[in-house]
Order: structure tokens, then C-alpha cells, then sequence
């Protein structure tokens, strides 16, 4: 029989509790379909539910409709409980979106419509409260297919006994044109099979919709009879594999791991753990005491779980919600995250650290409260969704834990990050210890978060010691010095280190490294984000002229204006700081007929830093939990040397030393967020660009030999560029001096075909015509580093493939068109060039003996990366010699 997980989602209101009752009445699991104003649902057990008629916690239920068995997850339809109703989409198989049949389209939709396209979760949509007046069907399903997708297509008449039928054709018309596949086999047959249908909703090609009304029990059996024909039955591997998706706790205060296995079967005492997953952290294993089947309120235990099925798990005290355990490779971030943190305060006979254990629990069921103790000032500060989460957490903290707990009015949560590439020193030697780190900080793309790595040496530090070091990286919340707020967007590579064989505990290099992270921020230059709202703002078209204007007011950003009927649509995207109560203010002058919808953007750089630094008044050297400074040994005594002096006193030297031509032009650069060029540690070299700086291939060879194990013997892979000789095959002599040519089997031998890659923003970024091109027209740019490398193509004779960033455009399904000579690639949506050029030159790499490939970018991490792909590599200064070599008319 086939097994399904089935998510119900939907905006507040729109009747999805309801819904549910209805899947569990019309399958027979429940006598009687309870309501929401009635207090008797089955799904919605809780008090706090019960009282406030609203879904706060993901619940399930296990239903039985033909061949099919339906796990059913209800989640949280109200936007403060949003992160809870999206832990639960790593683990479906299928999501029913629930549309309020009266209110169409609302703001929350195009969010949870986002988060289904970014898990890639199948989508079946009902439009509810059909039986309304007013509500028109084709009318909805327009809007639908407008502003969601418009692949959304009705399938009742499909699914229907009846062969013929004006409305059957339509519905099989519009399903075959959702993928080449369907309307191939429409063409041929007239028809379409469930299976080739179920494979294009699968691949989310389909979104199929159906309409009813929950409370009168109408289009239910049609949805039901929609996932069994719709769905295909998922696949599992043989190897033992869970998704942790949420913690909690039961009424004696048992922690419960709910996780839904995704390979071979729990069985009760297994050893499980995080082997694959572990990412450096720390490897556990640990025992499934007790498996229990949850249904609604009540549960059953099992002796063994399969694959496909989700349960919650006794026994396991180190899991946390996105975890994968067994084979699971991968821990899942969420997207949403709050924007606002909140001071909490506690009557004066409560002690703020017994309080602060409490709070630890509540985190461990919901990770976003990300909560946070201030130890000078021995404050309690917690990030909130907003006020209805506010009132909920203020039940369950007095219901729980007997604590009566208040919250401030609440501030903005604003990050850090660094405009140019900086290096950091720590140092720690009191007596009988020593450590010593150098770090690279590179600003990364806006949304990336902190990425680690490691580009050390083993015969300056060992092994051990760099994975201890990417450890102390990744266990700690960094704080930057503007206003001590999280850091983000930051490529941090490990560039040198030393340690003592006498004196070396494991302790002192957590110092070092956050001390050399402290003393990076502090030389760098430093910028401050802020969170954004994207926005959806409806009014009645005579009050167009003020919502621009306010719009303008709060710093923010807006398209063209969309006229539909009588109302004018404005989308865009504003500060969260100044548009926090803009709601009301839309809803009195509008007298209750415009409509504004906001979620997450993203962070940008701040619009009034210095404002929120006064504001603030943060001192980075009166943090005394986060030192700037290193402490070095003299005289048989430590002492402590400030940030800025740190370099003079440091043991080891990286050799990493700045761009000054970057340094000099990076700043407004870097404030808009354009990625980092052309920084490395190691050798200088002069080219016809420039001064370039690089991490020598003696190096990154033996980084990659002890790391991976020796590959086989390439005679090309000692190549660093493209030569501009008639002879692909001759080198440099700067290259010749020390590189013995391999010895080869005589005869004839096919020759490799020549690929180059080429990375183009970066490119246009590190030349310094084309970047100041870019400044006044970036598609010039773009233009003009076709033709150049048009003319170095017909030169160089090599496959050119050239590719550009196109991951932000929303929909974009990536392209490839021909430019006279070349190749040029954009990027799909969510893929970055650098993602793409990974993915192809490890296809081409695992053929060396019939592909040569040669990757132009100056990006540090990227050039490791594609070296270890058997690719060979060439900076954008290199190839900027190269393509002046190869002819100076080419640049006029």
C-alpha cells in the first residue's frame, strides 16, 4: 500500500483546521468533524489552541483512503508560528495549500507559496468556502494561475468515469501543457494516464486544484481521490536515514525527537547518530529508547518505524529540528527567521539564570527564539515572530515553568558584515599555553551566512588542529564591533596557525580563533545591515499618490505601479525599521480597503548606521566576552596587547598581503554588496594587469594530496594558463624552471579538447575598464567581455563558456545561447556561477584524458575548489595577460 506524508498549509482564516477535520471525518478516523469555534477539533488539542481558535503547534494524524495511507501534518496557519510550519516541510511528500475561496490570493500565500518552491514540495491546492456568495471559480482559478503559477490547472473532470466532455477536454488541455512529456502522449492518445501525470506533479510541472467547501463537506472525496491518482509512491534507500523536524515534549516532561525516516527502518534501541552530518562538530551516537505513532493527541509505540513514515523518538538528547541522522548528509537551515528581539523581565524574587535554563528548553522546541544572555548586564533577550508568539510564550512559560515573564517594546535585529577582505591575528599564551590563528575574512554574497574553510598548510599546523579550529568557527555566535550584532555573509579561510608541542591545549585555539575574528573586524571596514520587508501594497488608486509618497519616507524601493480595477498595486521592497505599524496607517487612510502584505528580503546595508550606533552605544573593548586583543608571554608572565598591535607581535607570518589598487576602490563596492575579487595569500607575481597575489599550486597541491590522497599523475594539471604561443603545449619559463614534463607512451594519441570557463561578473569586477564601465552600464560591461573574448576564442581555438550570475531573478530557469564564437550561460534561479562552474568542471574533470579544463576567477575558495576538480586555474589579472598577449588590438 502506498504511504504518504501530506502537509496542510494555508493563510490564517482560510479554513484549514477545518479542512482537516474534514480528511479525518470523510476517512473514518473521527465519528463526528469537530470546529474551531467550537473547541472540540481534533487536531487543535491544546488549551492555548482551544481558547484562541488557532493552530500554534504542528500536529498528526494517520488516515487510510483506498490504497493509499495518508500521514497528515497540521501546521500553523498564523505568520508568528510560521518557522513551525516550516520545519515541517523538509519531511513531505506533498503539501495541500489551503485558499480562502472568499479572500483569493492573500499576502501570506506568496510566502508559504516560496517555501514550497524552495523544498521542492508537491503542491495540491483547494479553494475553501466555495459555498460563500461571491465566490466565482473561474475568477479564482485566474488569479491563481497569475499570481502563483500558471501551470495550476482543475483535473476533477479528468479524474471523472465519463470518457468525453467539453470541460474534460479543457482540463486535459491545459494539464498537457504543463511539460513536453504530458503533450506528447496527449497528441497521440487523446488522453493522459495518472502515472504520467503523477510524475509531472512530482516534479512540481502540475499543481493540480480542486474547490469545496470544508465545513459543508463538499470537494473533500475529490482531494482525497486526487492524491491517490496524483502522487507516485516515493522511494527509499536501503541504508538507515531520518530528517529531524521538530523537538519537543510530552506531558511527564519526556524530550521527543519527531523525524521522519527517510531510509531503512528504526527499530526500538537502535543506535543512531549524526556520523554524516556532523560537519565537524561533534560525533554522537546515541539510543532510540521508545518509537511512538502519534495520532492527534494520543499515541501507540512501535517496535520498528519504515521508510516513508514519520514518528517521535524517546531517548535522543543532542538532536536538534533540520538534523540529519544516519545516511542523511545535510543539516537543513530555515528561511524564516525574526526580525525583532525583545528583553525579557522577570519578577524580582526570580533569579535571571535559573530563568535562562527554562528558556534553553523552549529553544530546543523552537530554534528561532535564538535566545540570549547578556552577562554584564544580566539580560535575557529572545527574537519573536511578534505579539501573538509574544502572549503564547508568556502562557507557556507560567504554565510550565511557574515563571511570569514580560517583554519590552522590542528593537530591530540588525547584523554585521565587511566590505573588503581583511586578515585577523589571535593570539593566546598565557604561561604553559600557546596557540596562534590567522584568519581571512572575505565578504560573500548578501544571504550566504559564514562559510569556513581551510587553506593551511599541515606543515605550519596539523590536521587536528585546523578541524579543531573550523570547530570553535562554526560553535559560536560572533558578534561584530558596530553594535555587537551577529555577524553574516562572511567567507572566513584559515591561512596560517601555530601551535606548541608542550604547551597546546585544546582550549587555547578557541581563544585564538575568537580572538583573531575580534581582531579582523576590528581593522576591516565594517558595514551594518538591516533587515528588509519585500511588500505587496493594495490601495484604491486615489490614494496611489500618498502610499508612493510614504513608500519614498521610509527609504524604500518600489516598481512601477500595477492598476487592477479600481485599486493600484505597488510591490517592492522598504527597511522592516520603517514600515513596523505601516499597516495601520494603511488601513486609516485607505478607511479599510487597502491591503499590505511583507515578508523577509533579506539584509542590505543599513540606511541610518550612524543613527543605530549612537543608539546603541556599543564599545567593542568593554566586551569583555569577546576580546579584540591577544594575550603573548614574556618574562615567565602574559600580557595583553591591544588589536592594533597584534601584527607587530604575532610568530607565524600568513603572507597574505591586501590589493592597495582594491583597497582603494572597494568601499563603494562593497557597500552594494558586489563580491569579492582577486584576494589571496602567498607569492606575488607582476602581470600585464597588475600585481596579483596567490596561493602558490606547490601549496594547494599538498593542501589537497593529504586531504583527499593522491590522484592520478595528469601531465596538464602543472598548467596555470592559457598560453598565447601558436603552441597550446609550451609553458612560460617561469612555469618550465621547475615542472618536468611526464613521461608518455609513444604513438599516436587523441588530443584533449580545450575548455575554458569563465567566471564574468568576477571578471568584470577585477578588470579595471570593465568595472568602470560597469559603474555607468553593466549590461556595456557584460557586452563588452563578450566581444574580447569572442576575438580570444578565434585566437586560442578553445571551447569558450562564459557564465554570468543570474540566481536573484525569480522564475528564471537559466539559459545558454550562442555569441558568435562562445557559449554564454546565465545561471538558474538559487544557482550561482560558481555553483555552476563546480558541477561542470567536475563532469569534465573525471575525463582527463579527453577534456582539458581551465577556470578564469580570482575567487580564493573557488580556485581550490575547481583545482581539486582536476580543473586547472587561471586568475582574472592571468587572463587578462593572456588576452593581451594574444593580440592589444582586441582592447581597442
Amino acid at each position: 500500500m502506498k504511504k504518504l506524508i501530506i502537509g496542510i498549509l494555508a493563510h490564517v482564516d482560510a479554513g484549514k483546521t477545518t479542512l482537516a477535520e474534514g480528511l479525518l471525518y470523510t476517512c473514518g478516523t473521527i465519528r463526528k468533524a469537530g470546529r474551531v469555534d467550537h473547541g472540540d477539533a481534533f487536531l487543535d488539542n491544546g488549551d492555548m489552541e482551544r481558547k484562541r481558535g488557532i493552530t500554534i503547534f504542528s500536529k498528526q494524524a494517520r488516515i487510510r483512503w483506498k490504497d493509499v495511507d495518508i500521514t497528515l501534518l497540521d501546521t500553523p496557519g498564523h505568520v508568528d508560528f510560521s518557522a513551525e510550519m516550516e520545519r515541517t516541510l523538509q519531511v513531505l511528500d506533498a503539501a495541500i495549500l489551503v485558499i480562502d475561496g472568499s479572500d483569493g490570493v492573500q499576502g501570506d500565500v506568496y510566502t508559504l507559496w516560496r517555501l514550497l518552491k524552495r523544498y521542492e514540495v508537491p503542491v495540491f491546492l483547494f479553494v475553501n468556502k466555495m459555498d460563500q456568495p461571491g465566490t466565482e471559480r473561474d475568477k479564482i482559478l485566474t488569479e491563481l494561475q497569475s499570481k502563483l503559477d500558471g501551470n495550476i490547472v482543475t483535473v476533477e473532470n479528468i479524474m471523472a468515469q465519463e470518457k468525453y466532455g467539453e470541460n474534460r477536454e479543457q482540463e486535459l488541455e491545459h494539464a498537457a501543457m504543463c511539460s513536453e512529456a504530458l503533450m506528447e502522449e496527449y497528441l497521440e492518445t487523446g488522453a493522459l494516464q495518472p502515472e504520467s501525470m503523477a510524475l509531472t506533479v512530482a516534479q512540481r510541472r502540475l499543481f493540480p486544484c480542486f474547490f469545496g467547501s470544508a465545513l459543508r463537506q463538499e470537494g473533500i472525496e475529490k482531494l482525497l481521490d486526487g492524491l491517490n491518482f496524483y502522487l507516485p509512491e516515493p522511494e527509499y534507500s536501503q541504508e538507515f536515514g531520518a530528517r529531524v523536524y521538530k523537538i519537543g515534549r510530552d506531558t511527564a516532561g519526556n524530550r521527543l525527537t519527531y523525524l521522519k525516516v527517510t531510509g531503512g527502518t528504526l527499530r526500538v534501541k537502535m543506535m543512531i547518530g549524526n556520523q554524516k552530518s556532523s560537519a565537524g562538530e561533534e560525533t554522537w551516537e546515541e539510543k532510540a529508547d521508545q518509537l511512538r505513532l502519534y495520532n492527534g493527541g494520543s499515541y501507540e509505540t512501535a517496535d520498528s518505524v519504515p521508510a516513508g513514515e514519520v514518528c517521535a523518538v524517546t531517548g535522543l538528547t543532542k538532536t536538534f529540528a533540520g538534523q540529519g541522522l544516519g545516511y542523511e548528509s545535510e543539516n537543513l537551515a530555515p528561511v524564516l527567521e525574526p526580525v525583532l528581539t525583545y528583553r525579557l523581565s522577570f519578577p524580582p524574587d526570580v533569579d535571571p539564570v535559573t530563568a535562562l535554563g527554562k528558556l534553553r528548553q523552549l529553544e530546543e522546541e523552537e530554534p528561532q527564539l535564538h535566545v540570549l544572555w547578556q552577562e554584564e548586564k544580566r539580560e535575557i533577550h529572545m527574537q519573536v515572530m511578534g505579539q501573538v508568539q509574544m502572549e503564547i510564550l508568556k502562557n507557556i512559560l507560567w504554565e510550565r515553568f511557574g515563571l511570569e515573564a514580560e517583554f519590552d517594546a522590542g528593537s530591530i535585529v540588525y547584523k554585521e558584515t565587511l566590505a573588503e577582505p581583511v586578515e585577523g591575528i589571535g593570539h593566546f599564551e598565557p604561561l604553559r599555553h600557546y596557540a596562534e590563528v590567522h584568519l581571512l575574512l572575505e565578504p560573500g554574497e548578501r544571504g550566504s551566512g559564514l562559510q569556513f574553510a581551510s587553506a593551511c598548510s599541515e606543515d605550519m599546523l596539523d590536521r587536528n588542529w585546523q578541524r579543531l579550529i573550523l570547530t570553535h568557527l562554526e560553535e559560536k555566535r560572533h558578534v561584530g564591533v558596530l553594535t555587537g550584532s551577529e555577524i553574516t555573509d562572511l567567507r572566513i579561510l584559515l591561512i596560517a596557525g601555530k601551535a606548541h608541542t608542550k604547551h597546546t591545549e585544546g582550549g587555547d585555539f578557541r581563544q585564538a580563533t575568537y580572538r583573531a575574528i575580534r581582531q579582523g573586524l576590528r581593522s576591516g571596514k565594517s558595514i551594518l545591515l538591516e533587515p528588509w520587508f519585500s511588500y505587496r501594497l493594495e490601495v484604491p488608486t486615489e490614494n496611489l499618490g500618498r502610499a508612493m509618497s510614504d513608500i519614498t519616507r521610509m527609504n524604500g524601493r518600489f516598481d512601477p505601479p500595477v492598476t487592477e480595477g479600481n485599486n493600484s498595486v505597488l510591490t517592492g521592497s522598504v527597511p522592516v525599521a520603517t514600515m513596523r505599524d505601516y499597516a495601520r496607517e494603511v488601513a486609516s487612510y485607505t478607511k479599510g480597503h487597502g491591503r499590505l502584505s511583507c515578508s523577509l528580503q533579506g539584509y542590505e546595508p543599513c540606511h541610518n548606521t550612524e543613527e543605530v550606533m549612537t543608539q546603541t552605544d556599543y564599545d567593542p573593548e568593554a566586551d569583555t566576552a569577546n576580546p579584540t586583543g591577544s594575550v603573548f608571554c614574556a618574562h615567565g608572565a602574559g600580557f595583553q596587547v591591544p588589536w592594533d598591535q597584534v601584527p607587530e607581535y604575532a610568530h607565524v607570518e600568513s603572507g597574505w598581503v591586501p590589493d592597495p589598487e582594491e583597497d582603494a576602490e572597494s568601499g563603494d563596492d562593497a557597500l552594494q554588496g558586489m563580491p569579492a575579487v582577486n584576494r589571496r595569500q602567498g607569492a606575488v607575481r607582476q602581470t600585464g594587469g597588475g600585481t596579483e597575489r596567490v596561493i602558490s599550486q606547490e601549496e594547494i597541491e599538498e593542501i589537497f594530496r593529504r586531504t583527499y590522497g593522491k590522484r592520478e599523475e595528469d601531465s596538464h594539471r602543472f598548467r596555470r594558463y592559457h598560453t598565447s604561443s601558436g603552441s597550446r603545449s609550451n609553458y612560460t619559463s617561469s612555469q618550465t624552471d621547475s615542472v618536468r614534463t611526464p613521461k608518455t607512451k609513444a604513438g599516436p594519441q587523441e588530443k584533449p579538447e580545450e575548455y575554458l570557463l569563465v567566471d564574468g561578473y568576477n571578471i568584470i569586477f577585477a578588470w579595471p575598464e570593465l568595472r568602470e564601465l560597469s559603474k555607468i552600464n553593466l549590461d556595456s560591461a557584460r557586452d563588452k567581455l563578450m566581444d574580447i573574448l569572442c576575438n580570444y576564442q578565434g585566437y586560442q581555438g578553445c571551447r569558450l563558456i562564459l557564465v554570468y550570475d543570474a540566481y536573484k531573478v525569480k522564475g528564471n530557469p537559466g539559459s545558454t545561447m550562442k555569441y558568435h564564437n562562445i557559449e554564454v550561460v546565465y545561471t538558474k534561479e538559487a544557482e550561482t556561477a560558481d555553483q555552476y562552474i563546480e558541477r561542470t568542471t567536475h563532469e569534465l574533470g573525471a575525463k582527463p584524458q579527453k577534456y582539458r579544463v581551465t577556470v578564469a576567477t580570482s575567487d580564493a575558495l573557488e580556485q581550490m575548489i575547481i583545482w581539486g576538480n582536476g580543473a586547472t586555474r587561471m586568475s582574472a589579472l592571468g587572463l587578462k595577460a593572456a588576452v593581451e598577449a594574444a593580440g592589444a588590438e582586441y582592447f581597442e
